[in-house]
């Protein structure tokens, strides 16, 4: 799907056949936000890389919308053989779904958050935190749709330093994104398939603790260059360079 304009809209299941409709939540913008016409195109997907090209036929507005469509054709695209977790610690406010937008846009596989010990944002466990957890799987589902991604990351639950450590373990390859660290992400020697853990610290950084247990689990820390990004840039900018560096691009 390179390059289309056309608005994508997720649904739980692709329709079967040569028509569908659209309806929910995603008739609702459809309607309402982008004031679709018949005759126009839009993309519906599942979020797991399969999507269908359709035309409006018709709108039903009113209390419940939804769009009549023709579904002309079907395709699906398959993940990155080369996959990037985001580990991105909690941060304050709204800057934790700050990151997870950029890093969804500029094309992270999943998103997983990170208890750090620095992180102002704590989690509990309860209601609070999973409200907290549903803004940011949210943030990514919007932040796809917005980048016509037919791939929504995916938001697990939280992890803590021992769990994320036993994740750097299993990964193909692990970087640690760190301001003081000799290599620069640049230089670092990059697998071709499987999943590359890239993990961003909280405002106040990673502490020596943390940053021990993760390289001894195998995690390389690396720089991005002359500057310091905050916690909810630094991925993106990453992700842009590693883009570059691999076929993620092509």
């Amino acid at each position: 799907m390179p390059g289309t304009t056309a608005p994508v809209f997720l649904v739980g299941e692709l329709p079967a056949g040569s028509r569908a409709v659209l309806d929910g939540d995603e008739a609702r913008h459809a309607v309402t936000v982008r004031r679709m016409r018949a005759g126009e195109r839009l993309v519906l997907s599942d979020g797991k890389g399969a999507a269908a090209d359709c035309v409006v036929d018709a709108v039903r507005a009113g209390r419940d919308p939804a769009l009549d469509l023709v579904v002309e054709r079907r395709w699906s695209e398959p993940e990155p053989r080369l996959r990037v977790v985001v580990v991105q610690a909690l941060a304050k406010g709204d800057r934790g779904e700050l990151a997870v937008e950029l890093a969804t846009e500029a094309g992270a596989d999943a998103i997983l958050p990170w208890r750090a010990e620095r992180s102002v944002a704590r989690w509990e466990e309860g209601p609070r935190g999973a409200k907290a957890l549903a803004r940011w799987q949210n943030t990514a589902r919007a932040a796809a749709k917005q980048a016509r991604r037919l791939w929504v990351p995916e938001v697990p639950e939280p992890v803590d330093t021992a769990s994320l450590a036993a994740a750097v373990e299993d990964a193909a390859l692990a970087l640690v994104l760190e301001g003081t660290a000799e290599q620069r992400l640049t230089t670092v020697d990059l697998p071709t398939e499987g999943d590359l853990l890239l993990v961003v610290g909280p405002e106040g950084g990673i502490t020596d603790a943390e940053l021990d247990t993760l390289c001894a689990a195998g995690a390389i820390p690396v720089r991005l260059g002359p500057t310091v990004l905050r916690t909810s840039t630094a991925a993106a900018v990453a992700l842009g360079a590693l883009g570059a560096r691999t076929t993620r691009w092509e």
